[in-house]
C-alpha cells in the first residue's frame, strides 16, 4: 500500500468535511475516491468529488439527513446516494463487489473491504482514496502509474472489460488525457480481442465517451491506437476509409492559434463530408439536435479556398450557415499550416485563409434595406412573386458588397 498526502482547496470545504465526518464514526469510514484525488495529485482542475463509504445506503441517507443535507437515492440499488449541499452535490457510494455482470450492468454486494472495492474499479489511477485529512491511500499501484503516465487496468484487463465493455472506450479516453508513449500492452490486446462487445452498448454511452475523448488536449495518439486495434471502426465506421490524418494538424493549429478544443470540429476532421452518411451517423449515435445540425451543415458547406474573393466569402456568409463556414475554414487553415513548406505560395495560402477565418468570425450581417412593404408599394402582391423578388434583390445587394441602398435596389426590379 502506498500512502501520500494532498492539500487541495476542495478538500477543505466545510460541507465535504461535515459529510465525511458524519459518515466516519461508530466504526464506519468514508473517503473521497477517484478523479478528484487523481487530478489533485496531477495539479489539474477538479470538477466532481465522489465519496466511498462503509455505511450501507439506508444508513448513509440517515446520517446525511441528520447532518442537515438532502439525500437523493439516484442509484441506491447499486449503493449510490447523491448528497446535495449548499455549494456542491456529492455522489456517495457504499463499498461493493460485483456479483454478476453482463458487460453493461452489474449486480453488486455491499461490503466493508477497501481492497476489494479498489480491485473492482477500472484503472489504477482511478482507484485512489483520500481521507478527510488529505492522506491518500493507494491499494493498487495508482500513484506510480500517475508518475509514469501509465494507464493500466486493475488486475486482468479482459476481466475488467467483460464487466463493462464501455471500459474499452474509457481506456482510450483516459490514455488521451493521462497516458504517454505506447498504451499498456495487456490493455491493447484485451481491447482488440473484445471490441465486438461494444455493439451491445447504448449509443448514448458510446457517444458520451467519444465526445469526452475528442475533448482531450491531444486525442491523436489515442485515435491512432483505436484505429490500429479496430475499435475506431467499430464505433465510427465512417472513419474507416477517410482516415484520421487531419487530427494532428488541427491540434497543432489549436495550440498555435489559441483555439479551444472543440470535439465536434475534431469529429468533422475525421469523417467524410457526406451529408447522408453524417445524418445517419448522428441518428445512430443519438446526437442532440444541435450536434446533428452542425455536423450536417459542415457536410453541406463548401471547402475553404484561398483563392475565394472577400466579396464571395461575405456573400456565402450572408446566405449560408456561418458556423459551418467557420468550421471549414478552420480545418482548411489547419491543413494549410501543416503543408506549408516555406514557399511563397504555401505561406500566402496560410495567410489568406487566416484572413478569411477572421472575416468569417467577425462577420455581422448588415440590415437589408428593402422589405415587403416597399414591394407592395411597387405593385407586387404578397406571395411567390414577392418572395422571388426579395431573393433577387438580396442577391444583387450581396454581390454589390452590401452597398446598394433601397432606392437603387428598387430601381432594379
Amino acid at each position: 500500500m502506498t500512502v501520500t498526502t494532498i492539500d487541495a482547496p476542495w478538500l477543505k470545504s466545510a460541507s465535504l468535511q461535515s459529510l465525511l465526518s458524519a459518515l466516519s464514526h461508530d466504526g464506519e469510514e468514508a473517503r473521497v475516491v477517484g478523479g478528484a484525488v487523481r487530478n489533485s495529485i496531477l495539479d489539474q482542475p477538479v470538477t466532481d468529488v465522489d465519496v466511498a463509504t462503509t455505511t450501507i445506503p439506508e444508513e448513509t441517507v440517515r446520517r446525511v439527513e441528520a447532518a442537515g443535507f438532502r439525500a437523493v437515492p439516484t442509484g441506491i440499488e447499486h449503493g449510490t446516494v447523491t448528497v446535495v449541499t449548499p455549494k456542491r452535490a456529492y455522489e456517495v457510494t457504499t463499498l461493493r463487489q460485483d456479483v454478476e455482470t453482463d458487460g453493461r450492468r452489474a449486480t453488486v454486494r455491499f461490503g466493508r473491504d477497501w481492497q476489494a472495492d479498489a480491485e473492482r474499479r477500472d484503472f489504477t489511477i482511478n482507484a485512489l482514496y483520500c481521507r478527510a485529512d488529505g492522506t491518500v491511500i493507494d491499494l493498487v499501484g495508482g500513484i506510480p502509474d500517475i508518475a509514469s503516465q501509465t494507464l493500466r487496468f486493475i488486475g486482468d484487463a479482459e476481466m475488467r472489460i467483460r464487466e463493462d465493455y464501455l471500459r474499452i472506450l474509457r481506456f482510450f479516453r483516459f490514455f488521451a488525457f493521462y497516458g504517454k508513449g505506447r498504451p499498456d500492452t495487456e490493455g491493447i490486446r484485451a481491447a482488440t480481442r473484445l471490441k465486438d462487445g461494444l455493439a451491445g452498448l447504448s449509443p448514448e454511452r458510446v457517444w458520451s465517451e467519444l465526445r469526452k475523448l475528442l475533448s482531450a488536449p491531444d486525442p491523436s495518439r489515442a485515435l491512432l491506437w483505436m484505429r490500429q486495434t479496430g475499435v475506431l471502426t467499430a464505433v465510427l465506421p465512417e472513419t474507416e476509409r477517410w482516415g484520421i490524418d487531419a487530427i494532428h494538424p488541427l491540434v497543432d493549429a489549436e495550440r498555435a492559434l489559441g483555439w479551444a478544443a472543440d470535439p465536434m470540429l475534431r469529429l468533422a476532421a475525421i469523417v467524410p463530408p457526406d451529408a447522408a452518411r453524417l445524418t445517419e451517423m448522428a441518428r445512430r449515435l443519438r446526437f442532440s439536435n444541435a450536434e446533428r445540425d452542425r455536423i450536417v451543415a459542415f457536410a453541406h458547406a463548401e471547402p475553404a479556398r484561398p483563392d475565394e474573393s472577400e466579396a464571395a466569402l461575405r456573400t456565402r456568409l450572408y446566405f449560408g450557415d456561418r458556423s459551418s463556414i467557420v468550421d471549414r475554414l478552420r480545418l482548411g487553415l489547419a491543413a494549410a499550416r501543416a503543408k506549408a513548406e516555406g514557399t511563397q505560395q504555401s505561406l500566402t495560402a496560410v495567410a489568406t485563409l487566416a484572413r478569411q477565418l477572421d472575416a468569417a468570425e467577425r462577420f455581422d450581417p448588415p440590415e437589408f434595406p428593402v422589405n415587403g412593404e416597399d414591394l407592395k408599394r411597387a405593385g407586387i402582391a404578397p406571395g411567390p412573386d414577392m418572395g422571388e423578388a426579395l431573393n433577387r434583390l438580396r442577391r444583387l445587394w450581396a454581390e454589390s458588397g452590401f452597398v446598394l441602398d433601397g432606392k437603387t435596389l428598387m430601381s432594379r426590379l
